[in-house]
């Protein structure tokens, strides 16, 4: 069994305002899901889980998938749109993060493709009943998991 890729990351939170904001978000993939899934984690407790194809896709062109919706932004970003009852998320993320990510997935992934001819999987949104609340910070000072890496000083592209 192969072990499951966790990668804590850092994007920026898109607002109707001037400002944006970064988050943390933890990147996560199992390569034993035979769906190919990748989950990005919230900072407010909500887990996204969509096909690794859609991020993958979204780094070339524009692609919809439900309630996600992924593009390039430029040469060095990437947005990931989230619709849900509760709204609209958008998340800036630096490309190199996703690409090393998704480099690492592949890694672990069995040469013979488990989803060959099923149609993509469908978005989903799930909260986290452990996560700590949107207003709680990370605590700075605990050390981070092995192999566990933290973008800095991303920021919004211009233009």
């Amino acid at each position: 069994m192969s072990p499951v890729i966790e990668e804590h990351a850092r994007a920026r939170l898109i607002t109707d305002g001037p400002l944006t904001r970064p988050v943390p978000v933890d990147l996560r993939y199992d390569p034993a899901d035979e769906r190919r899934t990748v989950h990005i984690g919230l900072p407010d407790g909500t887990d996204w889980a969509f096909g690794r194809d859609l991020l993958e896709r979204g780094l070339r062109t524009p692609i919809e998938r439900g309630a996600v919706r992924v593009w390039p932004c430029g040469r060095t970003q990437l947005i990931v749109e989230l619709h849900s009852t509760d709204g609209v998320e958008v998340f800036q993320f630096e490309i190199r993060t996703l690409i090393r990510f998704l480099a690492r997935t592949r890694a672990q992934t069995p040469a013979a493709p488990p989803d060959a001819g099923r149609p993509p999987q469908a978005p989903s949104r799930t909260t986290r009943p452990d996560t700590p609340s949107r207003t709680t910070r990370p605590d700075k000072s605990a050390p981070q998991e092995e192999g566990a890496t933290q973008e800095r000083g991303a920021q919004p592209a211009h233009g």
